[in-house]
């Protein structure tokens, strides 16, 4: 099998905004990323879907990555979002991101174009041919509109620089399939925080994940019990968690978990258009989990 980024639970970082002008706030992310390695998060994923990255500028990318690369000081491994429906755009993200120190890109399938599956194939072959670290490749087809075929994936796990799949298409069967056909070629991780037990169950190495912006220590785990082969305490826990998994993922992510960052206290419940903030009932919700929360970190 190739060198993997890392095994067991990554997450999948907010981006803070200051609430008057909506600037990135530099200060508060390094707050958080702060936060995640002293409660056992394994790796950083910056720039990607929960980090609102589609609507930062190249300038705030870069300085988001910075500030991760700084904070983390080799302790855990960053990975950088970089992924584009223009592929030369992804490969410009891409350098970009290997320039500021990250250990790794996880690149989202070229979203709207909707891209055949020879066509994902190529864009990854040519950005795979135009960097120098590894790359996780991220199939969501609820956003982009594509799935990543498992024979696909056989192809793209002989590429030497893909090592991973952050998996959120939300089908289990596909999920095992693709282990079936790549073999040990490839690491595949659940994308979605309700999936962590089978799809480690069947050989995954863990999950990059949302509700670990505010339990790291409950994701991290989660994911050792997985690891150490004890679905059964797994599960207990799994389900222990689940009405607040539900809870962040009732609005487009990351509407809830910004909300609930900010009722705890984390940082400003602050998102760019088009995201609008969470409505009374979500808060509602939301506010309930409030009390546990400091419990489960």
């Amino acid at each position: 099998m190739k060198e993997i980024l890392f095994e067991g639970s990554a997450c999948a970082l907010v981006t803070p905004f200051k609430p008057d002008t909506k600037d990135v706030d530099l200060s508060k992310s390094e707050e958080l990323c702060e936060f995640q390695i002293r409660n056992g998060t394994q790796a950083l994923v910056v720039c990607g879907t929960t980090g609102e990255a589609a609507t930062l500028t190249y300038e705030e990318r870069c300085a988001c990555i910075r500030i991760a690369v700084e904070t983390a000081s080799k302790k855990i491994p960053v990975i950088a979002g970089t992924g584009s429906n223009n592929t030369e755009t992804a490969v410009r993200l891409s350098n970009e991101a290997e320039k500021e120190g990250v250990d790794g890109l996880l690149i989202v399938t070229p979203f709207y174009n909707k891209a055949s599956q020879d066509g994902i194939i190529a864009h990854y072959e040519y950005i795979a041919q135009r960097v120098s670290v590894p790359i996780i490749v991220y199939n969501v087809p609820s956003r982009t509109g594509v799935d990543i075929k498992p024979q696909t994936y056989a192809q793209l796990s002989k590429i030497r620089k893909i090592v991973g799949i952050k998996e959120a298409n939300g089908n289990i069967s596909s999920v095992a399939e693709t282990m079936a056909v790549c073999k040990e070629n490839i690491a595949i991780y659940s994308g979605n925080d309700d999936q962590i037990i089978p799809i480690m169950a069947l050989g995954g190495k863990g999950v990059i994940s949302v509700a670990a912006n505010v339990i790291p220590r409950t994701m991290r785990s989660l994911v050792d019990l997985c690891r150490n082969e004890n679905y059964k305490r797994a599960a207990v826990l799994q389900k222990e968690i689940t009405p607040l998994e539900k809870a962040l993922f009732a609005d487009v992510n990351p509407i809830p978990v910004k909300e609930l960052m900010s009722l705890c206290g984390f940082c400003e419940n602050t998102v760019r258009l088009p995201l609008t903030k969470c409505n009374k009932s979500l808060r509602d919700l939301l506010s309930a989990f409030v009390p546990i929360i400091p419990k489960m970190y």
